[in-house]
């Protein structure tokens, strides 16, 4: 049966942890609204000279403005601890295109600026090269017509991340997975998808921590793109239940954290008995 974790738990699964790896959405906050101990937890992290990176799925805003968003919350972060499944799709774009390979991007103006802002690629519409795509809280028709005119006319097909939903204050809304998904049925063409759950932006933020992947924490609250990430990866996997997925859905489900916790407190005393 699957049950929250214990202080036992912790102190076995994260003894060997060296370095964390923190989805934002449903751990820190929802919405606009912070979730509780958040600053609390990041304080016992660095007071045990864990260093961590926000890995989050969400391409809507860039660092600088993550950075924004958190303050407003009393949550105080460095740019540099930030990372975007935009900036880890534009750094994918660049190890497979060549300079000057010609863009259309479906997203906010936060992937835009990752792709576009060091002027590595070109900005185009129908006769891309290729078609990026995020989350975009101003979708249109037009938007997506021109993605599908350059998908079906052969453009290559990249995506920030396959998340169908996206927690709000009001509840679950669209995600990028929903606007991907409106893209499949209309060109029939799967995306090459960089965020979680594929590896390779765990991969990069392991990178910035200096950690290898056991001793890595991917703590998230999602089992179909962080845990499922985490466990591809080969991390310490740590779920929490003030997101998406519940413990009634871990009771069914084939992809299993290494250990859960309702919020981020269970954490916070882990780590006050250890500084």
């Amino acid at each position: 049966m699957v049950t929250v974790a214990t202080a036992s738990d912790l102190q076995t699964a994260l003894e060997s942890a060296r370095g964390y790896e923190i989805d934002m959405d449903g751990v820190l906050y929802r919405g606009d609204a912070g979730l509780p101990h958040v600053n609390d937890f990041l304080q016992s992290l660095d007071r045990c000279g864990i260093p961590y990176v926000l890995a989050t799925n969400n391409s809507t805003r860039s660092p600088e403005q993550y950075v924004e968003k958190l303050a407003k919350m009393g949550v105080s972060v460095r740019a540099e601890r930030i990372l975007t499944s935009g900036q880890a799709t534009a750094a994918r774009m660049k190890a497979k295109y060549p300079r000057g390979t010609s863009v259309y991007v479906l997203g906010m103006q936060a992937l835009e600026d990752a792709v576009f802002g060091d002027d590595y690629f070109v900005p185009a519409t129908t006769n891309a090269e290729v078609v990026a795509s995020g989350a975009d809280f101003e979708v249109t028709y037009d938007k997506l017509r021109i993605a599908t005119l350059a998908i079906r006319r052969g453009a290559g097909f990249v995506a920030t991340n396959p998340d169908t939903t996206f927690p709000s204050e009001e509840g679950l809304i669209p995600g990028a997975g929903a606007i991907l998904a409106a893209l499949v049925a209309a060109t029939s063409v799967e995306p090459e998808v960089i965020g979680k759950p594929s590896t390779g932006m765990l991969v990069q933020g392991a990178a910035l921590l200096g950690t290898q992947p056991a001793e890595t924490v991917m703590l998230g609250d999602r089992l179909d793109t962080d845990i499922l990430a985490g466990n591809r990866a080969g991390f310490i996997t740590l779920m929490v239940l003030t997101g998406v997925s519940t413990l009634e859905e871990l009771k069914t489900s084939d992809v299993q954290p290494d250990v859960v916790v309702p919020d981020l407190a269970p954490l916070v005393e882990y780590y006050r008995s250890r500084a």
